[in-house]
């Protein structure tokens, strides 16, 4: 597990995810031209408007599963 802080709406917070999956969401984040803490924000506000049940590291698992199943690499 690999932990990383970052700031979502000026709320800091520590994520922790196994490392294969922050690889995935560093690929996603810069092919959206994204900074990483933005990047998250969006997600973040992606899951809470779908009033998602998931948490945010289990959100984004889940988000990183599906960019690598859509051919992202």
């Amino acid at each position: 597990m690999q932990k990383r802080s970052l700031s979502i709406h000026a709320h800091r917070t520590s994520i922790a995810l196994e490392t294969e999956f922050w690889d995935v969401i560093d690929r996603a984040a810069r092919h959206d031209g994204r900074s990483l803490a933005g990047f998250i924000t969006a997600l973040d506000d992606e899951r809470t408007a779908q009033d998602s049940p998931h948490g945010l590291a289990a959100y984004l698992r889940l988000f990183a599963l599906s960019f690598v199943q859509k051919g992202h690499s």
